[in-house]
């Protein structure tokens, strides 16, 4: 299957709504999970948090990647820098940073989401988009890209692998840092 990758611009917007279907992915949050403090999230809904993401996407600059087979949109990957995923940098997870200067660093990025179309999965869609997404981070202007994937999953529908799986990130030559959870390595890139 021929993939091609593209960062989420505005005229995209079609297709990444598309991908996610009415109900917004992984149970209505359209991505927004690392972008809204805890009291947000508790706050919003569905629709609330589309808008968020339509709104963030139409600011610029594209937040993610999409990835397309057949002219159809089958994969989603957040990827960007640190600062544009607040949540993730909070001291108690495991995807806080090294140093913490790093989470406001523009040249650290963080690759936090996925979601793949169910007929998709299985198929290296998630490899091609680290792929694509390095290239992305390394065209502007990251010198390091961290990921906080998970190590075991019973399979590739498993809800748990919005982060990713670490052998993916460990084939794009990502290496481990810390592990604060266990089986939730923190793993970085150097470009």
């Amino acid at each position: 299957m021929n993939t091609t990758i593209a960062p989420l611009v505005p005229e995209l917007w079609a297709d990444f709504e598309d991908l996610f279907g009415k109900q917004g992915a992984c149970y209505g949050c359209w991505c927004t999970h690392f972008r809204l403090s805890p009291a947000a999230r508790r706050a919003s809904n569905r629709e609330r948090n589309k808008d968020h993401i339509k709104a963030r996407i139409e600011a610029g600059p594209p937040p993610g990647l999409l990835a397309f087979e057949d002219g159809k949109a089958v994969g989603w990957m957040q990827i960007g820098p640190r600062a544009d995923v607040p949540e993730w940098n909070n001291k108690g997870r495991g995807s806080a940073p090294v140093d913490p200067a790093d989470a406001t660093d523009p040249g650290v990025w963080a690759i936090s989401c996925f979601f793949i179309r169910v007929k998709a999965r299985g198929r290296g869609v998630t490899h091609r988009l680290v792929e694509g997404g390095i290239e992305f981070a390394r065209q502007n202007g990251a010198r390091l890209v961290e990921a906080c994937p998970i190590d075991l999953s019973k399979d590739s529908r498993s809800i748990g692998l919005f982060v990713g799986s670490s052998r993916v990130f460990e084939k794009a030559g990502f290496e481990r840092l810390v592990e604060r959870k266990a089986g939730r390595p923190l793993m970085r890139l150097v470009l």
